[in-house]
């Protein structure tokens, strides 16, 4: 199974300080953001992994990350996403790189205490179909809630004003190759992306999404707050040392 981080977008929620850089290269704590992805997916078993990123400062990250060798990879792939089209649109650019193997997808702004080693050992497993992460947090409203039945999701509904279940799905999504196909087939919503919501229901209907719930925190940093939460987490828990 292959690795892919999305870190493409403008990151305007953190204007003024992503008018000079990308979102995924502020610091959290003592660490460029993108680090804790890339080391999220090492803590999970994946080596092979493709950065897409976009923006006026996707060469900083080369500069920053080189060749992945500060992690122990013998190399990292990187693509550029034109424009805004959302994490689905962003996610086609990896088809070529998945070369018909699973992918394990994270969101570059989704920072983790523990790993998820597990899922992505019991995707491996999996005949077909995808596996989301999901978390109980205090406001789903912020983020896709799942509908659940029993230990079945049976929608996911994007920022719903009354969330149906207390849990988010974070950025982590475990996906078999026809994911690809999956993305053709949207329509832009009226946001004007194509959304990692309408991917993950279309395998809903199919019959052929699973779901573990993550171990330990989770958060995102794309907000100043969520930022200021992400940098107080892993200096309280030694995050930064995975």
């Amino acid at each position: 199974m292959k690795g892919v981080i999305l870190a493409g977008g403008l990151g305007t929620r953190l204007h003024p300080l992503t008018k000079v850089t990308n979102k995924h290269l502020l610091p959290v704590y003592n660490k460029p953001m993108i680090f804790y992805p890339i080391q999220s997916l090492i803590n999970a078993g994946i080596s092979d992994i493709l950065l897409v990123t976009g923006g006026n400062n996707a060469g900083d990250f080369l500069r920053l990350i080189g060749n992945g060798k500060e992690f122990g990879l013998k190399h990292i792939d990187y693509t550029y996403q034109e424009g805004e089209g959302g994490i689905a649109d962003a996610l086609k650019l990896a088809e070529y790189f998945s070369a018909g193997e699973k992918i394990a997808v994270m969101l570059g702004d989704n920072i983790i205490e523990k790993n998820f080693k597990k899922a992505a050992e019991e995707f491996r497993k999996q005949e077909r179909g995808a596996k989301i992460m999901l978390k109980e947090v205090p406001d789903p409203e912020r983020f896709g809630v799942p509908v659940l039945d029993g230990d079945r999701v049976v929608r996911i509904e994007e920022k719903p004003d009354n969330p149906k279940s207390k849990y988010a799905v974070t950025g982590i999504y475990l996906f078999d190759n026809t994911v690809f196909d999956i993305a053709r087939t949207l329509v832009p919503s009226d946001r004007g992306e194509l959304e990692i919501t309408d991917v993950n229901n279309v395998y809903i209907e199919r019959g052929e999404l699973t779901y573990d719930i993550l171990d330990g925190w989770w958060t995102d940093a794309g907000t100043f707050a969520s930022l200021n939460r992400a940098t107080n987490l892993v200096v309280k828990t030694g995050a930064n040392k995975l």
